[in-house]
């Protein structure tokens, strides 16, 4: 039986179709993560919120950094780009690191990065494609997966960072104990990322298309 911990705690996304029903059961160093149970599923959705003193600009920077996900990302392995499409649209390809003697898990996504022109508003939201590459030799390829990052450009400077995601890897691991696992990964992702969005590197970074507020 596959580890029920690590599916619902790959690369920090929850997607949603709207707002309502969302259960608060975390909020811990101005961090809150909320689930719900998603409409087809007895597998929760998650919902990821957290206010940032920082740019638009670095906070993308950062998310769009992949190379790096292996070093603040839970349980991340391996991070590559397959594909650039544009400057707004590429295909990501990542592992989930699970114990032995469990498969590492993979996944293959399409995102694609938005700017709402009045609002200023970025969303960045990830589509899976199981089947863009044959599966690896030892390892499971996740079926069902969706991510939506809202970055909401803020008056007084600051950012409010909002991040769906949703997955269902199918198999014979009842709901009940995947949705255990929503404690752990996502708390842990935004506390990385309130932390690593801060280095220099991402603060003094300059996208041209990406507009800031003021």
């Amino acid at each position: 039986m596959r580890n029920p911990i690590f599916y619902l705690l790959l690369i920090s996304f929850g997607f949603a179709k709207s707002q309502d029903n969302w259960h608060l059961f975390k909020s811990e160093n101005g961090i809150s993560i909320y689930s719900r149970k998603a409409d087809s599923s007895n597998i929760k959705q998650l919902k990821s919120v957290v206010t940032l003193k920082t740019s638009l600009n670095s906070l993308v920077a950062l998310l769009n950094d992949w190379d790096a996900y292996p070093e603040w990302n839970y349980k991340c392995g391996e991070s590559k780009t397959l594909k650039i499409i544009s400057p707004t649209e590429l295909i990501h390809y990542q592992t989930v690191v699970t114990p032995w003697p469990i498969d590492h898990e993979d996944f293959i996504i399409n995102v694609k990065l938005s700017q709402d022109p009045k609002t200023k508003v970025v969303t960045i939201t990830s589509t899976n494609l199981p089947n863009y590459i044959p599966p690896y030799p030892n390892r499971t390829r996740i079926k069902y997966l969706e991510g939506k990052w809202t970055l909401t450009p803020l008056k007084d400077g600051s950012v409010q960072a909002v991040y769906y995601f949703f997955v269902n890897p199918g198999g014979l691991v009842p709901a009940w104990l995947l949705n255990t696992a929503i404690t752990y990964g996502p708390y842990e992702n935004f506390q990385n990322l309130t932390q690593w969005v801060q280095k220099p590197k991402y603060q003094n970074a300059k996208n041209p298309l990406i507009k800031e507020l003021n």
